[in-house]
């Protein structure tokens, strides 16, 4: 069983004005001393500005993995503080880009949570950063981090250790959907799905179809 660490609990910490029709993004998140609580929808304190394209029961937390942190602070040339990606948990020996779509996470005592998705980079998170074509360069490395949903709501604390407690045999990561899962992975998420061994989301199950259709061309 894979094990890592919780480095850091994050939640925003302050709104800031964008140029899009929500008019700001809580993408600022910083680490803050647990315990913290976590719900369906994410943490206590916590927001996202736009719904449309965060948050929800199936985006409720964003995780990122502190080497994929360090493979940017050397890019970059600049540190990449817990937070700085937008995330809400940074962790430590466990592949968060990596992980498996449906795979579960123990984390502290109490909170259990589901991969669901890979996140995709916004403009907002372009402007935040202040990178050229940053996310032309963050999709290409595609260290992309994954979203979570709650299966079993409690607190955490940065500290907490995280046991990944189940992985579905499909072996589909997030990483994997996010540069377009082909065939033999598409077939895999669907055929899960529909033998009910995996809830996928719209945006999961859109990319495995869209796959098939480019495989099976009219």
């Amino acid at each position: 069983m894979t094990t890592g660490i919780l480095l850091a609990v994050c939640r925003v910490h302050e709104l800031l004005p964008t140029k899009d029709s929500t008019g700001v993004t809580a993408i600022d998140k910083r680490a803050v001393d647990g315990p913290v609580n976590v719900h369906p929808l994410g943490l206590t304190g916590d927001i996202q500005a736009s719904r449309k394209h965060h948050g929800g029961p199936t985006k409720a937390l964003y995780a990122y993995s502190q080497d994929d942190a360090e493979f940017w602070a050397q890019q970059l040339g600049r540190e990449v503080t817990p937070g700085l990606f937008g995330e809400n948990l940074r962790v430590a020996g466990i592949d968060a880009s990596n992980a498996v779509i449906g795979e579960r996470w123990s984390v502290g005592e109490q909170v259990v949570l589901e991969v669901t998705m890979p996140r995709t980079p916004c403009v907002n998170f372009a402007r935040y950063l202040g990178e050229r074509s940053w996310v032309k360069r963050f999709a290409e490395a595609n260290r992309v981090g994954t979203y979570l949903s709650v299966v079993t709501k409690g607190s955490v604390s940065a500290g907490d250790t995280i046991r990944v407690t189940s992985v579905p045999e499909h072996g589909v990561t997030a990483a994997q959907v996010y540069a377009g899962p082909d065939e033999r992975q598409a077939h895999a998420l669907l055929d899960a799905a529909a033998a009910g061994h995996l809830a996928l989301t719209p945006q999961v199950r859109k990319a495995a179809l869209q796959a098939l259709k480019v495989a099976s061309p009219a």
